[in-house]
């Protein structure tokens, strides 16, 4: 009787199969996944931008047409005059920078304490800094308004940006950092008859501007995007921030004319993507760093 065995794979085909998964299919995969996912990311803008370019005959005409017009110039102009848009992207910028800065220097004295001091209570209040995180403003929104209304900062500065001054993100970010330096440089310093503040500006600061780059990238985006507690906080001309001026661009009586609310839009994605661009690579360094600890 004979036997028939099985056919058996070829090693070099096998091989190959492994070669083609791990350099053609899966590399080719993954790409078309990210492919995807900046065309559903981008879309958006990209459409909101060629809307700004139209007049109202060109973006309401049947089939839509993806291609830009001529009308940029003409609808920025309106849009900058209609909401005094200079004023508003100067508020904005003003609360952003402010904001940003405020968390990154309360961050790092916090984070610094918590490292490198002891005293009664420090895991304690970490820990209680970290339980902030998981309530959002809205939650909030009621007894911060309060002590807002308390201090008479009601459409002003202060009420727009102190309440956001305090970062568990920041304090927990730059408190896995500070853990990792090791302790000889604080001892070296000590014996070199430096103080904490000194040691703080001359070794930590130093060491902290991946993070501080990061931090500050993602608070100014955070803080430019903020509506709700503008709307709430800031009703007057002078402290008035682009979120709430690009409502009054859709607030009318008349039919909305997208093409200057998509020219308002541009204008106002600017500046975050130009502080986007400028530091995206710190950004990225300090998430790998953040990560890695």
């Amino acid at each position: 009787m004979t036997t028939i065995s099985p056919t058996a794979v070829s090693p070099t085909r096998a091989w190959t199969w492994d070669r083609l998964r791990k350099y053609l299919v899966i590399p080719a995969f993954s790409h078309l996944i990210m492919a995807v996912t900046v065309v559903v990311i981008m879309f958006p803008m990209i459409y909101a931008f060629i809307i700004s370019t139209q007049t109202p005959a060109e973006y309401t005409q049947f089939p839509p047409r993806f291609l830009p017009g001529a009308a940029l110039m003409e609808n920025v102009a309106h849009s900058w005059e209609r909401i005094n848009m200079g004023r508003l992207l100067m508020n904005t910028s003003i609360v952003a920078l402010t904001v940003s800065i405020g968390k990154i220097v309360l961050s790092v004295l916090a984070a610094f304490a918590f490292v490198y001091f002891e005293f009664r209570g420090k895991t304690f209040f970490f820990v209680l800094i970290l339980i902030t995180h998981m309530l959002p403003l809205p939650v909030r929104i009621v007894p911060t308004f309060e002590l807002i209304d308390a201090f008479n900062w009601i459409n002003t500065y202060s009420g727009l940006t102190i309440p956001f001054f305090a970062s568990a993100t920041g304090v927990l970010l730059f408190r896995q950092l500070y853990r990792t330096i090791p302790p000889s440089l604080a001892d070296a310093a000590r014996i070199d008859g430096a103080g904490p503040l000194q040691f703080l500006w001359s070794v930590v600061v130093p060491l902290s501007r991946t993070n501080m780059a990061a931090l500050f990238l993602i608070e100014f985006i955070y803080m430019w995007n903020q509506y709700l507690w503008p709307l709430i906080i800031a009703n007057a001309d002078r402290t008035r921030v682009v979120q709430i001026g690009l409502k009054q661009l859709v607030d009318t009586d008349a039919a909305i004319n997208w093409n200057y609310v998509m020219a308002g839009v541009v204008l106002a994605m600017i500046p975050p993507l130009l502080v986007l661009v400028l530091l995206q690579r710190s950004l990225i360094e300090g998430m790998s760093l953040y990560e890695e600890k």
